[in-house]
């Protein structure tokens, strides 16, 4: 979804879906990374580079 937009879990943009960063650099909204990292067995990966997910500090 485009960043100024939502993601299709919230009904519009704003505060309750914030993008977050991992270490990667790369963004995604909250509740899209979150999905996509319960989503994986194991270790999560960015969905972008495939390197171990980690949220930046």
């Amino acid at each position: 979804m485009a960043f100024d937009g939502c993601c299709p879990d919230c009904k519009l943009p704003g505060d309750d879906c914030p993008l977050i960063w991992g270490a990667c650099n790369h963004a995604f909204h909250l509740h899209c990374i979150l999905k996509w990292v319960n989503s994986q067995s194991g270790q999560a990966h960015c969905p972008m580079c495939r390197r171990e997910w980690q949220f930046k500090e």
